[in-house]
């Protein structure tokens, strides 16, 4: 996996971060910096963090699956991102919460980054680097995160589903992706 796919990945994945950090920014009155760093350390930190246990557990069972790892990446990632795209266009309206508690961040940091611990998954069977790969997809979280809560706190959610669609739809195409390159049906 190249780096722009790398990029790409680390993008769509952020997106569920983004359109929580959103609903923050919404709530949060008196909006300062620090909301949007708080807020983008529990994100991107724990979007660094799961692909690495993700990786972890994959790692172990990689050479057992040699055969089928293509299939199960493809699966992965299409089954993320079709929870991402069903989210984006469900009708719910989620509770916004100003809380910046240790406890309440946990909590939406673990939730948002359980795609990534399969994406970690599929790293280990992919052969990624993983040390570039976690610091990249942490990185863009952090960014997209605390650009979220600006955006939130100047808009609304008014970009919260467009994010969770987007992050939907790449995901689905990586996957994709690697299915056809390995069944050779792409001349890259």
């Amino acid at each position: 996996m190249g780096f722009a796919e790398l990029f790409i990945l680390a993008v769509g994945l952020s997106m569920d971060a983004f359109a929580v950090s959103v609903c923050k920014g919404l709530s949060i009155r008196g909006l300062m910096p620090r909301h949007a760093v708080i807020v983008g350390l529990w994100f991107g930190g724990f979007q660094a963090l799961m692909p690495l246990v993700g990786w972890l557990l994959g790692a172990a069972f990689a050479d057992m699956i040699a055969a089928v790892d293509h299939w199960i990446a493809f699966v992965l990632l299409c089954l993320i991102g079709g929870n991402m795209l069903r989210e984006a266009l469900g009708r719910g309206e989620e509770e916004c919460d100003p809380s910046l508690a240790p406890l309440a961040m946990l909590l939406l940091a673990v939730a948002t980054s359980i795609d990534a611990l399969a994406v970690g998954v599929t790293f280990a069977f992919l052969r990624v680097d993983i040390l570039p790969a976690i610091a990249l997809i942490g990185v863009c979280t952090f960014v997209i995160s605390a650009i979220g809560v600006k955006v939130g706190n100047v808009f609304g959610v008014r970009y919260k589903s467009k994010a969770e669609l987007f992050g939907g739809v790449v995901l689905i195409l990586i996957g994709a992706k690697i299915l056809l390159e390995h069944l050779e049906l792409l001349p890259f």
